[in-house]
């Protein structure tokens, strides 16, 4: 075609997502018998309860569940986020104005931005952060202003340095707690700083909620702080909480007329559901304490292996650490952590993330996923022990 076609400029700046092209590397590898352990990616490997699996099928097998379904979600869906919102985080929302459902966060993070910004409009996104919340922000054709998250401030914003920023062209913030790289936790106090700012400078605040269930006792949600709906969006995922990330079973949260003008652009892209796997997750939104429970504790004990993998790596960590992943700084002599990440890839077979996809500030620090089994993480240990 030579150069008579080319993209447009909106995929300037967006490359393909790091684990896109790593994975194909290492499935390389696999095929070479390498065998390597994959620790990299957050991809549950427990299942989602018997319950919510028996739904689906039972649902998929009836006649009139495979035509199209509302673009906002049937009823019982929206109603089970609404209870599950109201037992957990002890939050109100009107299932019929105040809750949609989406295929996903990730589409969400697409929605938001397109319903809210226009070309040249700011968006404030978190180094470290989840690369979603900047690539697309620039497919939105927005600017992307960069906030410090430092483990000196506990993987926090600094607000006084966002006071001192030029806010005018600002229309998004993004957030996310329990923190992802970091596993910073949430908490009460932070989130009442992050409305207040919202509300000063008429700043909408994205929370992006998907880890509170993983080794944390009490969920928080950014809406429990009176008015928070007002300026804020919550996001949050059945991915990771339920176990089901293919599922691709989601939900955002806020004021009726935030969540209709989201509606426009999500209406116009999708065409809603499949009906037995939303049932199915009105089923698993209904899991008891006890299944959480039960899923905490193997995560638990993989959490201690995983501490284990960083200690012998020369890795410092917070132990107060939350979620489903494990944030550790590197050791002086290696030059970052891509350095690291690579060799012990190529001399042990383990596959970790190097914390510089999330941004200059996790340059100096790898992840661990807990999304492994309790077998292959003492594999991974004894690997890096002996190798």
């Amino acid at each position: 075609m030579g150069n008579s076609i080319i993209p447009a400029k909106r995929l300037n700046g967006v490359s393909e997502y790091y684990f896109s092209k790593k994975l194909q590397e290492v499935a390389e590898m696999n095929a070479k018998g390498l065998n390597v352990i994959n620790l990299g990616v957050g991809n549950p490997d427990l299942p989602p309860s018997a319950e919510t699996v028996a739904t689906l099928c039972e649902s998929a097998q009836l006649p009139d569940t495979h035509g199209y379904q509302p673009y906002i979600g049937i009823p019982e869906l929206r109603r089970a986020f609404a209870d599950w919102y109201r037992q957990w985080y002890r939050v109100d929302l009107n299932p019929n104005t105040e809750i949609l459902p989406l295929i996903g966060s990730k589409e969400g993070i697409l929605h938001i931005s397109l319903t809210f910004l226009n070309a040249g409009d700011a968006v404030l996104v978190p180094n470290p952060g989840y690369p979603t919340y900047s690539s697309v922000s620039r497919l939105a054709e927005a600017e992307l202003i960069a906030y410090d998250l430092l483990e000196e401030n506990n993987w926090q914003p600094d607000f006084e340095a966002l006071e001192r920023l030029d806010l005018s062209k600002v229309k998004l913030m993004w957030v996310n707690y329990p923190n992802m790289p970091t596993g910073a936790p949430a908490t009460m106090t932070l989130f009442q700083k992050l409305v207040d700012f919202g509300k000063k400078h008429h700043i909408v605040i994205c929370h992006d909620n998907p880890y509170s269930f993983i080794l944390n006792d009490k969920p928080l949600s950014i809406l429990e702080i009176e008015g928070a709906k007002d300026i804020c969006i919550e996001l949050n995922s059945l991915s990771k909480s339920q176990n089901m990330p293919g599922w691709r079973i989601a939900m955002l949260a806020s004021n009726p007329q935030f969540v209709q003008w989201i509606v426009k652009v999500k209406s116009n892209i999708d065409s809603g559901q499949f009906r037995p796997m939303m049932l199915a997750a009105a089923k698993a939104l209904q899991a008891p304490k006890e299944w959480y429970a039960h899923m905490n504790a193997i995560y638990r004990e993989r959490r201690k292996t995983a501490e284990a993998i960083m200690r012998t790596l020369g890795c410092s960590f917070d132990p107060k650490q939350s979620g489903l992943f494990l944030w550790g700084r590197i050791p002086e002599h290696y030059a970052d952590s891509n350095a690291l990440a690579d060799d012990i890839l190529y001399n042990a077979q383990v596959f970790l993330t190097p914390g510089f996809i999330f941004g200059s500030n996790g340059n100096r620090y790898v992840r661990i996923s807990l999304c492994a089994t309790q077998e292959k993480l003492s594999e991974a240990l004894n690997r890096l022990e002996h190798g």
